[in-house]
């Protein structure tokens, strides 16, 4: 089985409490997706610490990465393939998915992007607790575009840390957004919306748990299984 939900922040777990319990049937083979923000990777000197819970959960974990990420640690793993994309193999039961790439999971599809704006950076310390790297960049889109034109610009799902443009207006329609205006990843993020040909998109990163239309999802809490 495949689930996905939103930011953990490292150590937001609570949720999964519950579910596991509902679902004593899950084992390594089934995989839980964090839409961004998974935080694990966050200070080498605390690494060992804050990873254990994700390894200690039933299933394996995989993360698109969002813009709370320790992304000199993220990027010192090494590069690996996995399923027909590019991957950091935190743990063997921690996979980072990398920006631009198509994997294949259970027979289904899935293009990952992550990275997003902080709105909060002023208040953090680049290096430390902010690093320039949470945006995406042209090399990364034009990967992605080649990735997905290999696969026919068609895949099953697409998972994201933020969202384009159609989904954004979703969100500002209903109220569920409190600051106004685009950032450089939205704009970015809306090249795949109409060239890519898709079942369901989800994302995380604004804090809520809502649908959005027919083919959209925004996810916070909530654990939703693909099928």
């Amino acid at each position: 089985m495949i689930f996905v939900t939103g930011d953990t922040h490292r150590s937001d777990l609570g949720r999964f409490v519950a579910f596991c319990e509902g679902h004593p049937e899950l084992t390594k083979d089934d995989y839980m997706i964090v839409a961004g923000d998974f935080g694990g990777v966050w200070s080498a000197k605390t690494l060992e610490r804050d990873l254990q819970p994700f390894s200690a959960l039933p299933f394996t974990v995989a993360f698109v990465d969002g813009n709370h990420e320790n992304f000199d640690l993220l990027g010192g793993y090494p590069v690996s393939r996995w399923n027909g994309g590019k991957v950091h193999f935190i743990r063997p039961d921690i996979i980072h998915l990398m920006r631009g790439q198509v994997y294949t999971i259970e027979g289904r599809t899935f293009f990952a992007f992550g990275g997003a704006t902080s709105i909060d950076r002023a208040f953090r310390i680049e290096g430390e607790s902010w690093w320039r790297q949470e945006l995406p960049t042209f090399e990364e889109l034009d990967e992605g575009l080649n990735n997905l034109k290999r696969h026919n610009d068609h895949v099953d799902y697409i998972v994201t840390h933020s969202c384009g443009e159609r989904a954004y207006a979703h969100l500002a329609a209903r109220g569920l957004i409190g600051r106004k205006g685009l950032y450089p990843e939205n704009h970015l993020l809306s090249n795949f919306e109409d060239l890519v040909t898709f079942r369901h998109w989800y994302f995380g990163h604004y804090h809520v748990d809502a649908r959005l239309g027919e083919r959209y999802t925004a996810l916070s809490h909530e654990i939703v299984e693909v099928q």
